[in-house]
């Protein structure tokens, strides 16, 4: 684990790092910066994953297939874990199975793993992103449709320009009642891509569910190398920063009494997940 954990992270500095030259000597804080994980937990071969791995680009097929094991037959509701930026199918799993130790303290329910090809390069990973807006809505249409527990979508880091755009396409699909609720942690985002009139202001405020954005200034990824490569401040880093008014159903949320580093929003123990579960309930 502590072998990949270091992989992870000198790919993140190689993917998001093109302007780490203009940091100076900042850029030996920023990689120390860089070292935080989530907590080294491993998931089951059970976890249930959805994945659009390999799939995006078929001309024919599914756009997405499952795996695991889908036996919720206690629960009220689910959550869905959309991961970040340089994370394979194993991370991807793990991160989701992370999460859901999280939530044993506070609320027990299943977390879905949503795994989507972003170990690849930053600019790729952000097209990845949108690409798969499509098969994540039709999903939730489908889980709708099919199962109808409510849906409380977690979003980590680049997970949240997915969710972003999949909102955008449940919008005009007309089909706003998908999600029980958002939760951005550590949204790799444009922090005024969410305010009304921004890329995602209006598909935040057609929905029927919350939308919460859960910040930490303590974000070292975010307020130095995403900002270095994007050039842009991110939402998960301050919150909007009063670049507009906010659509119906946003709020900013401070976490940076709880997390210590981009990895560990939905770390347990270390993490926000309660203060999530208690903004959703």
């Amino acid at each position: 684990m502590a072998s990949q954990t270091s992989v992870t992270r000198r790919r993140l500095l190689i993917g998001l790092g093109s302007g780490l030259g203009l940091l100076g000597g900042g850029g030996a804080y920023v990689y120390w910066s860089l070292q935080g994980d989530s907590g080294g937990y491993t998931a089951p071969d059970s976890h249930p994953v959805v994945t659009t791995r390999g799939l995006l680009n078929t001309a024919e097929g599914p756009a997405f297939e499952t795996s695991g094991t889908w036996a919720f037959d206690d629960a009220s509701a689910v959550f869905l874990f959309v991961h970040g930026f340089s994370t394979d199918a194993e991370r991807a799993r793990d991160n989701a199975y992370t999460a859901q130790v999280a939530l044993d303290g506070t609320r027990p329910t299943p977390v879905i793993a949503y795994s989507w090809e972003s170990d690849v390069e930053w600019e790729q990973a952000k097209t990845n992103a949108a690409a798969n807006s499509a098969p994540l809505a039709q999903w939730l249409v489908e889980w709708a449709e099919t199962d109808g527990r409510p849906v409380h979508l977690l979003a980590h880091s680049l997970g949240a320009r997915v969710t972003g755009e999949t909102l955008r396409v449940l919008a005009e699909q007309g089909a706003t009642d998908a999600l029980a609720s958002v939760s951005l942690l550590g949204g790799a985002i444009p922090y005024d891509s969410v305010i009304q009139g921004g890329r995602y202001g209006d598909a935040i405020g057609a929905a029927d569910a919350p939308v919460s954005n859960f910040y930490s200034h303590n974000d070292k990824v975010l307020s130095w190398v995403y900002r270095a490569s994007d050039r842009t401040h991110a939402v998960g880093h301050a919150g909007t920063r009063d670049a507009g008014p906010l659509p119906d159903g946003y709020q900013d949320v401070s976490v940076s009494d709880l997390v210590t580093d981009h990895y560990s929003y939905f770390e347990p123990g270390e993490g926000c997940l309660a203060r999530v579960v208690a903004e959703i309930e």
